[in-house]
């Protein structure tokens, strides 16, 4: 599948809006790199402009494609195998470029949204025709640079209830089952 996964530090916003740049978490590495794993996804890319923050995920994938995570659990070693760290969502998009050769949909994700939105179905049949960047946001979402720039917005998760602050790695794993899964 020619789909890649974006999870973005930098430009986030916070609780007032403001553009801000966010810590990489461990779990986020991980889970969400074994959910494109599962979902067959073509990379998983880790947004942060911060050279330390790059320096410490190369650490934490050198310790599980490498080191003694890879002998003891070879199928997160796999999933790992699809990251790849990068200072800019530009930069992950000209990787994908360089692969696909062609430039990708960029589709960004929010809990709340300000303009039309793409629905599941409607872009999954776009994604069997061109290769996609969804992109996902850390803090309180995506700065409204990025939302503009995008080539579609995709419709938000709505779980039926007032209650709707699901962990980045939570609405990954539900954006990727509603656009691959296979259901009855």
């Amino acid at each position: 599948m020619k789909v890649w996964l974006a999870l973005v530090h930098h430009p986030v916003v916070d609780r007032q809006g403001e553009v801000i740049t966010t810590a990489v978490t461990n779990l986020d590495v991980h889970d969400i790199a074994r959910s494109a794993r599962t979902y067959d996804l073509a990379g998983y890319f880790i947004v942060t402009p911060i050279e330390a923050q790059r320096l410490l995920v190369e650490r934490i994938l050198s310790h599980w494609r490498d080191g003694a995570g890879a002998r003891r659990v070879p199928e997160r070693s796999e999933a790992l195998g699809r990251v790849t760290i990068v200072s800019s969502l530009e930069e992950a998009a000209a990787h994908v470029e360089a692969a696909a050769g062609e430039s990708p949909l960029t589709v960004v994700t929010s809990a709340r949204v300000s303009r039309a939105t793409t629905g599941y179905r409607a872009l999954t049949a776009e994604l069997e025709t061109r290769p996609g960047l969804l992109v996902f946001g850390t803090g309180h979402g995506l700065a409204g640079s990025v939302m503009a720039a995008a080539d579609r917005v995709l419709a938000p998760i709505q779980p039926g209830a007032s209650y709707n602050h699901l962990s980045v790695r939570a609405a990954v794993a539900i954006t990727l089952d509603r656009l691959f899964g296979h259901f009855d």
